[in-house]
């Protein structure tokens, strides 16, 4: 292993791939500290800290320890991932360190990649990068390239003792069982086809990501190019359009890229926004609370200026009516399914409106109607007034934005 400048937080479970990587570091002369969670999920958490902390004190290596009570709610794998994290990248800020070494090794890679395959997912990456940055804290992987059986032996030549979780024993977890029956019996051969087809695919999906995001400008996409486009190159553009952090399934996206091939109009919910065309554009949508604004009078509805609407004098248009003394209280409210308006032609539903106009759905959302004392919709802006409040002499004009 190549010294590395500066100081490192080596991150040790007291595994063998984790006291590997630490003797490792310290034959290297390598400037470590070790940091070492405790979650208390098993009998021997607190032998195994115990074990750590002597033998850092025995290297004069200082050592941070993470070992209040561990709560969480969902999956313990994710939450403990989270908390260790969140705990290294806190000392490296706090002590200047150059970063973080994790005993990640050629099998974790191998367990990996074929967990994305088995959930049909394509990943920001194929496989574990050998660098990332999380929280603006660089994690290094340096030993990716050998085998959990190598550093069982490193440690055994080296004396060096660990300790095996048994639940990495138990065939109930399905990465423990894509441990035990496909990566640990594979053949020299067959972990070296495996790698290059990593290695490959990842060469393959940075290209097409390096090329597809030149199509995402000012944080939306045009149909127009983006519906001519191979399939693989719309998933992999949609995937970098919506996520952060890869967790959508490939059937997933797929289902969404369907919908923007084929429909027209559509809005599409996802975590925190949905997906949505403008006609020309897909965009990210934050959907909005329903509002609703009261005025007493005319005069407090001169010269309003709201988010998704304002007011002016009155001219004819389809955005102008007029109102009387007994229309108040007047209130201007966002747009609720089943609105009907009365026409001259007859009673006309509001949602019909935006179809025949062809108004988007998501602003359709926040598209404002006017509504008079006796709660009926007297004006929707674009459309009309209703027949009672229509004249050659308005007084108020409503706009929608």
């Amino acid at each position: 292993m190549e010294k590395l400048q500066g100081k490192w937080l080596v991150a040790v479970s007291s595994g063998p791939d984790s006291m590997a990587l630490l003797q490792m570091c310290i034959d290297a002369g390598i400037d470590c500290a070790v940091a070492h969670v405790n979650y208390h999920h098993r009998p021997e958490a607190d032998e195994e800290e115990n074990y750590i902390r002597s033998f850092c004190v025995k290297k004069g290596i200082p050592i941070f320890v993470h070992n209040e009570p561990f709560t969480y709610t969902g999956n313990f794998e994710a939450a403990a991932r989270d908390l260790r994290y969140r705990f290294f990248v806190e000392i490296v800020r706090y002590e200047g360190f150059q970063g973080v070494l994790i005993g990640h090794h050629q099998d974790d890679l191998l367990e990996t990649y074929i967990m994305q395959e088995s959930k049909n997912i394509v990943p920001e990456y194929y496989g574990l990068r050998e660098e990332m940055l999380m929280h603006g804290v660089l994690f290094k992987r340096p030993l990716l390239h050998v085998a959990k059986e190598e550093l069982v032996r490193y440690c055994k030549e080296h004396q060096l003792h660990y300790y095996i979780d048994a639940t990495n024993l138990s065939d109930e977890y399905t990465r423990n069982q894509i441990r035990h029956q496909i990566v640990e019996p594979m053949t020299s051969f067959e972990r070296n086809a495996y790698l290059r087809e990593i290695k490959q695919r990842n060469a393959v999906l940075q290209e097409r990501r390096c090329r597809v995001k030149t199509y995402i400008r000012q944080g939306k996409i045009r149909l127009e190019t983006y519906r001519t486009l191979p399939q693989d190159d719309r998933v992999t553009m949609l995937r970098m359009f919506v996520e952060e952090t890869p967790h959508y399934s490939l059937k997933h996206l797929q289902g969404i890229d369907h919908t923007i091939m084929h429909a027209g109009d559509f809005m599409i919910p996802l975590d925190e926004f949905s997906l949505v065309s403008d006609g020309t554009y897909l965009l990210k949508y934050i959907p909005e609370e329903p509002y609703c604004y009261v005025f007493d009078s005319l005069e407090e509805l001169r010269d309003v200026c709201k988010e998704h609407f304002y007011t002016e004098k009155g001219s004819p248009s389809v955005f102008a009516l007029t109102l009387e003394e007994t229309d108040f209280p007047i209130r201007i409210r966002s747009f609720h399914a089943g609105d009907k308006i009365q026409m001259r032609f007859g009673r006309k539903e509001v949602h019909r409106f935006f179809i025949d106009r062809h108004i988007p759905q998501y602003q359709r959302q926040t598209w404002p109607v006017v509504e008079n004392a006796a709660g009926e919709i007297i004006l929707v802006p674009g459309l009309g007034c209703n027949v009672q409040h229509y004249s050659t002499m308005p007084n108020l004009n409503v706009i929608q934005y």
